[in-house]
């Protein structure tokens, strides 16, 4: 616990940074095991985990990540990204806040930062962090004046698009090409940028509900003054792309992590796929599944804190799921608990059981490429905080 102070400096209450746990540097695997003759949340996880590794030994199943809630800022990105470096995870569906108010936020350079003291007893008021431009996360901090900074990126990057419409993913695609192409900031650890050279696509369904929003209206209103034409996010694209991957591949398993948009979508792939199917006269429901020609989600887990009582979404139980047609009930698993303390000992469990090894890449994204579609950007210095008014 912090000394008590008088006064509070920016400095100061940006001292500590969030470090991202490393799941190669402890094996998980003993932990598990216990788990498994334990009761509540440790057999659940230690089930969950072995679904997971289920899926990974599966060879023609691939794996779809979802991600709501603040994850990245809490310290989960090294975890995720030791998954997409190991061909543990091959689609992704989040929220815009993980993926760019935290990940390409510090794929850019910037940190997120452990508040001090606790939340039920803080030491500094919100009112204050607001005058000192700085954003709290429960226990974390953002400097407000470094989003600003990543606002001001994204704007750049949809104002070099084309006008027109487009996924979440290909804009996100082009934000890892920002990353991956920029040797000033080869050295920042990004899902954004590994998923760009894994070639594993990103779709974020509420796009705009980000620091994307914020260089979306950029965009587009300067456009309107220059009587030029506006980028605009394509829902509908980002629907039908993640549908293509389900057609693509039969076989999947979903790894969700909290609830949300993310999750509902990726189980929605099943039943666009089936009416796809409809479209072209194949069989359809229940029939379609009996002949094997697409099926619901194979397995899935979800690890969330919500609650199935109340008719949520976040909280419904993947058996529900099942009556909708979306998740088979064979491998499933849910386990409530909060996910900065189980995902990684779930993560550590599968990488070193090793079920990945000689895992193929699917490389999804390459199945919605065409040429001349992402933007190339040229090296460029690494992004200054610029001083700006609140959000």
């Amino acid at each position: 616990m912090p000394a008590p102070k008088n006064t509070w400096t920016k400095d100061d209450l940006l001292s500590r940074k969030i470090e991202h746990i490393d799941i190669t540097r402890f094996d998980a695997r003993p932990l598990v095991k216990a788990y498994r003759e334990m009761a509540y949340s440790s057999r659940t996880l230690a089930q969950a985990a072995d679904i997971y590794s289920m899926m990974l030994k599966d060879r023609e199943c691939a794996v779809i990540l979802t991600l709501a809630g603040s994850l990245i800022s809490a310290g989960l990105k090294k975890a995720i990204i030791t998954l997409l470096e190991n061909n543990m995870i091959d689609a992704i569906v989040s929220t815009g806040a993980n993926i760019i108010d935290q990940d390409f936020f510090e794929g850019l350079g910037f940190k997120h930062y452990i508040a001090p003291g606790s939340p039920e007893a803080p030491p500094v008021d919100d009112m204050t962090l607001r005058n000192l431009m700085i954003d709290r996360i429960y226990d974390t901090y953002i400097d407000e004046d470094d989003l600003r900074a990543c606002d001001h990126v994204t704007y750049e990057i949809f104002n070099a698009f084309e006008p027109g419409a487009y996924s979440s993913r290909e804009f996100i695609e082009a934000m890892g090409a920002y990353l991956a192409n920029n040797p000033k900031l080869a050295k920042n650890d990004s899902i954004v940028k590994t998923c760009f050279l894994k070639r594993v696509p990103i779709f974020v369904p509420a796009f705009s509900d980000c620091s994307a929003g914020f260089g979306i209206v950029l965009q587009q209103t300067e456009a309107i003054e220059q009587g030029r034409g506006q980028v605009a996010i394509d829902s509908g694209k980002d629907f039908r792309e993640l549908t293509d991957i389900k057609l693509a591949c039969k076989d999947t398993g979903l790894l969700m992590l909290g609830g949300g948009v993310p999750k509902n979508f990726a189980q929605d792939i099943v039943v666009a796929a089936e009416l796809l199917h409809e479209r072209k006269g194949g069989k359809g429901g229940a029939a379609l599944r009996a002949a094997n020609e697409v099926g619901m989600h194979k397995y899935a887990i979800q690890m969330t804190v919500a609650d199935s009582r109340d008719g949520a979404l976040s909280g419904s139980t993947l058996r529900e799921a099942c009556s909708w047609g979306k998740v088979d009930v064979v491998h499933e698993q849910m386990v409530f608990g909060e996910l900065s303390a189980l995902f990684p000992i779930l993560a550590s469990d599968a990488f070193h059981r090793g079920a990945w090894k000689g895992r193929k890449a699917f490389k999804f994204a390459d199945l919605f490429e065409k040429a001349g579609n992402t933007p190339t950007f040229t090296a460029k210095a690494k992004p200054k905080a610029r001083k700006a008014m609140a959000r």
